[in-house]
């Protein structure tokens, strides 16, 4: 059984493909081995995001784990995943529309049992290793932008740098914006943040029963996030920057699903599925 289903692997690999720089062979006799395809690699990538696999485990004969970590690299620094994520978000606001008048911001704690860089002492998992990350949705749930920090971090401190996310959107944004935010925001430092950045907000109160109101769309993000994508619900990456590419990635998949979804009972087009998509 494929890692996703083909009406989601195609568009995605069509667009990341065209994203991905001309490497140019430079070996003066020509006669080294010949480049892996970047198709075989694209495909090892998202078996390792939704699987949860280890590199090692997932690579073949015709593709070693070295070469998978190579390539993935050579594609971060490039800022293919950041640019696909991108490219993503944009067709879907052109052909849905994002809401972007009611945000969502919440912490969500993964274990990360390798440590590294953004691994901390988890305060619900024994103080084991873990990861948190800040994600911002707009009113769909659809994932704006997550900031990743040691599972030891409060939430309240990461609002800053996730709201700042929404700068990819800078020329579109709308006049006014509400936050929605859960009890752990609820301080006045907070709300300081909030009147400085021009933002409205709603906060649940401490000490009451759980208020839900519009915020419940970046938990079920969370939860696409978790039981989508193994690599994130059970974070082994040692390195930020390759956490936050795997997070960009699977953010595109989220987002095309989303799409394809919800433009699957007002479009037509040639590759469109026989059903809608779950």
């Amino acid at each position: 059984m494929p890692a996703l289903p083909s009406f989601l692997i195609k568009p995605l690999w069509s667009q990341f493909k065209a994203l991905i720089p001309e490497v140019k062979d430079e070996h003066p006799w020509g006669c080294h081995r010949p480049r892996i395809s970047d198709r075989i690699i694209f495909e090892k990538l998202v078996q390792v995001l939704v699987l949860g696999a280890s590199y090692e485990k997932i690579s073949d004969s015709f593709c070693s784990a070295t070469t998978i970590r190579r390539r993935r690299d050579e594609w971060i620094n490039a800022g293919v995943f950041l640019d696909l994520e991108q490219i993503c978000l944009e067709t879907y606001d052109r052909i849905v529309g994002l809401e972007l008048e009611d945000l969502t911001v919440d912490g969500c704690i993964v274990k990360a049992p390798c440590g590294g860089e953004a691994a901390g002492k988890s305060p619900v998992d024994r103080g084991k290793q873990g990861t948190k990350r800040s994600l911002l949705t707009d009113g769909k749930g659809i994932p704006l932008g997550c900031v990743i920090a040691p599972a030891n971090r409060h939430d309240s401190p990461l609002l800053r740098p996730t709201l700042e996310r929404l700068s990819r959107f800078a020329y579109f944004l709308p006049e006014r914006i509400t936050v929605h935010l859960d009890a752990g925001y609820d301080s006045q430092k907070t709300r300081d943040l909030l009147d400085e950045l021009g933002c409205g907000y709603i906060i649940s109160t401490k000490g009451e029963p759980l208020q839900a109101g519009a915020r419940w769309v970046v938990e079920r993000t969370n939860s696409w996030h978790n039981r989508g994508f193994k690599k994130l619900s059970i974070c082994t990456e040692r390195t930020a920057r390759v956490i936050d590419a795997l997070i960009s990635f699977a953010n595109s998949i989220i987002i095309l699903r989303r799409l394809i979804k919800e433009a699957w009972v007002s479009h037509r087009w040639d590759s469109r599925p026989k059903r809608k998509p779950k």
